[in-house]
């Protein structure tokens, strides 16, 4: 079986993109590594997931059987979604920081894979997430400023939302890469893409 690895871009930017930039080195690192591999790709900006309607919500609470034409049709992109998750062995996931949290497109897939009977359930002792624990997640991010550590750490949404929902689903195992300080007037970006290089090389020891 070839080694799946769920690519998952955010940035509106294109070939601007730090993030774009950043999670690229991550796939390329990880297909090296993995040379049987195939890669799915999501591009949140060049496609979009909707924010959740009505309809979609309903589809996620009607069993299969008991959906008709509409509620079938509104749940297939989020169907999509989560088993490209399970299929997954690796997930890649850029993710720019945006008024210090993640791009809503971002957030809209998000919605769409966090799924009650399908990628989380609750029990007696609480939600107990599906997806299994052994996915390796990198996140590629990219910010203005410093968020990682000093002052401004107390602003840092990103991270803490993307560990706590990804953990929430049984995504456990989750590396951030970051470049961080990109606005930065002298060498921002080469700094930032230095850093961030040797944090991947870290997180990369328990993705072989």
């Amino acid at each position: 079986m070839p080694y799946t690895i769920l690519h998952v871009d955010s940035s509106p930017l294109a070939d601007r993109s730090i993030s774009r930039k950043l999670s690229e080195r991550v796939l390329a690192e990880l297909k090296a590594l993995h040379p049987d591999h195939r890669v799915i790709e999501r591009d949140l900006a060049a496609n979009p997931f909707p924010h959740l309607d009505g309809l979609t919500v309903a589809a996620f609470y009607t069993p299969p059987e008991r959906r008709n034409e509409a509620l079938s049709t509104a749940v297939k992109l989020s169907d999509e979604a989560v088993d490209e998750v399970f299929a997954a062995d690796a997930i890649v996931i850029g993710a720019p920081m945006h008024n210090f949290g993640i791009p809503s497109s971002l957030k809209a897939w998000i919605d769409h894979i966090v799924r009650t009977g399908r990628t989380v359930r609750y029990g007696a002792s609480g939600p107990e997430g599906l997806v299994p624990s052994n996915k390796k997640v990198i996140i590629a991010s990219a910010r203005g400023g410093v968020y990682s550590d000093g002052p401004m750490q107390a602003l840092d949404y990103q991270e803490t939302y993307l560990r706590t929902i990804l953990g929430f689903i049984g995504l456990t195992d989750v590396s951030f890469v970051r470049a961080e300080g990109v606005s930065r007037s002298q060498g921002g970006e080469s700094a930032a893409m230095q850093s961030a290089e040797a944090q991947l090389a870290v997180a990369l020891g328990n993705a072989a």
